[in-house]
């Protein structure tokens, strides 16, 4: 008897398109299909006689992921995932789209919301979330030496210069230039 089940899974921490390859690898080790994955999302086939969620589940810990369940924290993760996808994976130099417009947009809710439930589940509040990412995309972007650190400010949706500046410093503890310095 056949006996597949087609489920849609939220899975915590997958916050980089790196993992849809080990998770979809780890699954193929258990029969278990991969429809369709992108960060936090997985739909799976797998036949309930072999597996189930907890089996799923444990995999999932076995390599550092968790599965979420509750619908908060479902759309916490959704949230978290909508700003690596917009400050990670866009390149915004020709367009600047505001992270919370985006976010808003995304999540179909106001900021508000999106912001308070987010500061519910998580230690930092969504907007040093945000500037965090930011920071970590500027070290990127200025050791790349591909943009000048003006392009860099506008791209990440700093008002200027400066504003990136002590914005790196304040998050680093280092300036942009003590930063370039010490990694080259």
């Amino acid at each position: 008897m056949n006996s597949n089940i087609i489920d849609i899974i939220f899975i915590k921490n997958m916050v980089c398109n790196c993992y849809i390859r080990v998770i979809t690898e780890e699954f193929a080790k258990r029969n278990i299909i991969v429809i369709s994955i992108e960060l936090g999302k997985v739909t799976i086939s797998y036949d309930s006689n072999k597996n189930n969620i907890k089996t799923i589940r444990d995999i999932l810990i076995s390599i550092g992921f968790d599965l979420i369940s509750d619908r908060e924290s479902i759309l916490v993760e959704q949230v978290k995932n909508a700003v690596i996808e917009l400050v990670h994976y866009s390149n915004n130099i020709n367009s600047i789209i505001r992270k919370s417009d985006y976010i808003i947009e995304k999540m179909n809710m106001n900021y508000q919301s999106i912001s308070k439930m987010f500061s519910r589940h998580e230690k930092i509040t969504l907007e040093k979330f945000i500037i965090l990412h930011k920071i970590e995309r500027c070290k990127e972007l200025v050791l790349q030496k591909e943009y000048t650190l003006s392009e860099v400010a506008y791209m990440m949706d700093f008002s200027s210069v400066q504003h990136l500046s002590n914005t790196f410093k304040k998050v680093t503890g280092l300036s942009v230039t003590d930063y370039i310095t010490a990694n080259f």
